[in-house]
């Protein structure tokens, strides 16, 4: 006869306590991507505020601070972290020398200097915040902010407007039309998202050389009114949402095509155009390397972001000014997204779902 022994039971855990645990993972996981976001905008908000010397400064902090120093009979004295008696106090290097030096204590002053043994190279320097918030001003006046914020909103505004034109109307047809080979068609468009554009990049530079565009704006604004593939699946994927009976009833009134693209389609695409728009808009406003390569000795129409670099020159970088004028040129950019978010992110969603 043989004995049955049953496993034992593994507690089972409240459902409650199961939907509150994921809950607090999910929400640290996103402060912590947050935080991560979050590093590059700190890191330049704080450069902005930091002086020239400060970078060069062994031992610095790493937010805006300047040296301590204290007034001691009408002279300027550095003061320095001193190990005393177990302590480490703030003193003011009076006098120094190598295996002893003289120091005053600036908290008793009246007592004068008095004698410490040490190498004073080995302390580390006393630091005092000092944001440096005349370096935007700095960087306002040292380049010709307003003509290049001017240029950038020009080249940005304009191809937004060409992107969200031929997009639409591209995804109009591809969503609406019955073509032979559109599936083909369509495919052949979205192959060109993954090519490498550096693939592209001396065959269309040569183009526009021979055809005499290189040094104006043509070159980056004319491709903005021939589509682009992401714009155009976005737009399909939502047009293709709106129910064909809408097309078939307006059709029936007496609209064309086009008509129904106007009247219909576009009114009811507000959330999906707006997220196009501001897709393209955010990177037109940070584009780089186009305008540095077609508008390479036109420093007239350079953008903000080819204008950040006349702050590097052959033998020094100012680095903070750099930072300064980037945080003031993404203000726009800000504001513009703040009062488009709604529409942005309704939009984001709903051109991934396709009926």
């Amino acid at each position: 006869m043989s004995a049955t022994t049953s496993a034992p039971q593994l507690p089972v855990v409240p459902r409650k306590i199961r939907v509150t645990g994921m809950r607090m993972a999910l929400t640290g996981l996103a402060l912590a991507v947050l935080f991560l976001f979050l590093i590059p905008m700190v890191y330049g908000i704080v450069t902005a505020l930091k002086t020239d010397g400060q970078f060069s400064k062994i031992g610095a902090p790493w937010w805006p601070a300047s040296e301590r120093t204290f007034n001691y009979q009408g002279e300027e004295y550095e003061i320095y972290l001193v190990p005393i008696d177990g302590e480490t106090k703030e003193m003011a290097l009076y006098q120094k020398g190598r295996q002893s030096s003289l120091l005053v204590d600036p908290e008793n002053p009246e007592a004068g200097p008095f004698e410490w043994t040490g190498q004073w190279r080995q302390l580390e320097r006393a630091w005092a915040p000092d944001p440096q918030w005349n370096n935007f001003e700095e960087a306002w006046n040292t380049i010709d902010f307003l003509r290049l914020l001017g240029n950038t909103v020009m080249y940005a505004g304009i191809t937004t407007f060409g992107a969200v034109l031929s997009a639409s109307l591209v995804a109009y047809g591809f969503s609406r039309f019955r073509i032979p080979g559109k599936g083909v068609l369509f495919m052949l468009m979205l192959s060109t998202v993954i090519l490498p554009g550096a693939v592209t990049l001396i065959p269309t530079y040569f183009i526009f050389l021979r055809i005499g565009w290189v040094g104006t704006w043509l070159p980056l604004i004319v491709p903005a009114f021939f589509s682009w593939g992401t714009n155009v699946f976005l737009l399909r994927q939502f047009f293709m949402s709106i129910p064909r009976e809408l097309d078939e009833a307006a059709m029936i009134d007496g609209a064309n095509p086009i008509q129904i693209f106007y009247r219909l389609i576009l009114p009811m695409s507000g959330p999906a155009l707006t997220a196009v728009a501001l897709f393209h808009f955010f990177w037109a406003w940070n584009d780089f390397f186009g305008p540095l390569i077609y508008l390479a000795g036109n420093p007239d129409k350079y953008p903000i972001t080819v204008g950040l670099t006349s702050f590097n020159t052959l033998y020094s970088q100012s680095t903070n000014l750099i930072q300064a004028a980037a945080l003031v040129s993404a203000v726009l950019p800000l504001i513009v997204f703040f009062l488009a978010q709604r529409s942005f992110m309704q939009g984001v969603v709903i051109t991934g779902v396709e009926k």
